[in-house]
């Protein structure tokens, strides 16, 4: 994927852009195709600085790290709407919409190109069914703890409006110690799940050393924050110039920006007849979003002093009840075949098409 490196050159434009004051699109979508390199190379500092910790500790970093890029794009956002009160709550809602647009690009359209790439060039493919299972419950139980704050808050903001915030913060701590929990299962799998993707890790991970994977680590972090500021800044004038609304920008444009070269990997792994592997890069990346990283978001924002809810649109959760559902219902059975990923993807472009026309 090193070819994806010549985007690098799209952050200067960026720059020269934002300084110059030329068009805020051209701002968006040059540090947009920016961030998709830089997320690629945070993710192989990651894997490389992995290699030399362990298979345990390894994988924690990778749990961890995972999906740091789009982590950092949302915090900008909620640092965005914290510096310009007016367009605070749609900086929320873009928040919001990124997380669900992550879990759904993950589940539907990494998962669905991946079981229809391998499927036409394998046939039926086959992966560990307890495996997919325990996975498709704990997303189907990721979604059930995102939708009950939003169910609830209406008939508790009529009586307490903080209680609507304790509750968001109470569900929020569940979820980060079931991710925790998670993990603990993962790295004590009697079957050693996690050894044998860490030594699949080794094998294609770059060979560099601690320092130079802490400096690349470093130094791509502090670009993507850079990127993420410029990206975040336009989206207003984004929204205003070509009348998408910030849902759309959220649900699909940013998890993509924010995901490319992950979702390459799982596409290419998968094309490579390593199904389990493929699954477990999309679907681990969906609970991680659902279980650590939104969680997570609602304890950072609080600490900036702009508190991010866990209250979904309907919208959103009708997207986030049906993608889950029918991804638990293709992995049920420990085999795949190009159908059904063709199934995941044509539900993934009735959701994208449907948020297209949705009003800002």
């Amino acid at each position: 994927m090193k070819y994806l490196n010549v985007l690098l050159l799209a952050g200067i434009v960026a720059v020269a852009a934002e300084l110059a004051h030329w068009n805020p699109f051209i701002v968006f979508v040059a540090s947009g195709l920016a961030m998709i390199p830089l997320a690629g190379l945070m993710g192989e500092a990651t894997e490389a600085l992995a290699v030399h910790t362990g298979p345990r500790l390894g994988g924690l970093l990778n749990a961890t790290l995972g999906n740091a890029a789009e982590l950092i794009i949302t915090v900008m956002a909620i640092r965005e709407g914290i510096l310009n009160p007016d367009i605070n709550e749609q900086m929320l809602d873009l928040v919001r919409a990124s997380l669900t647009g992550s879990i759904l690009g993950n589940i539907l359209l990494v998962l669905g190109l991946s079981i229809l790439v391998g499927g036409l060039r394998h046939g039926v493919q086959k992966f560990d069914r307890s495996h997919a299972g325990i996975n498709a419950t704990m997303l189907i139980l990721a979604v059930a703890a995102l939708i009950i704050p939003s169910l609830f808050s209406h008939s508790i903001e009529a009586v307490n409006h903080d209680a609507v915030e304790y509750l968001s913060l109470g569900v929020a701590g569940v979820m980060i110690l079931l991710y925790v929990l998670a993990l603990v299962f993962q790295l004590r799998d009697p079957k050693n799940r996690q050894g044998a993707e860490h030594g699949q890790a080794r094998h294609d991970a770059p060979h560099w050393s601690v320092g130079r994977s802490g400096v690349v680590l470093v130094l791509v972090t502090a670009a993507i924050v850079w990127m993420s500021e410029l990206l975040v800044g336009s989206i207003e004038h984004v929204v205003l110039e070509t009348g998408i609304s910030e849902f759309f920008l959220g649900i699909v444009i940013i998890p993509v920006i924010g995901n490319v070269a992950e979702h390459l990997v799982a596409v290419q792994v998968a094309a490579k007849n390593k199904m389990e592997l493929s699954l477990s890069i999309s679907v681990g990346s969906s609970l991680q979003i659902a279980l650590f990283v939104a969680p997570l978001l609602v304890f950072i924002s609080l600490l900036m002093g702009n508190p991010l809810t866990l209250v979904f649109n309907q919208f959103e959760l009708i997207a986030l009840m049906a993608a889950v559902l029918i991804a638990a219902m293709v992995s049920q059975d420990g085999e795949s075949n190009w159908l059904e990923g063709a199934m995941l993807l044509a539900v993934y472009c009735i959701i994208a098409l449907a948020f297209l026309w949705l009003p800002a």
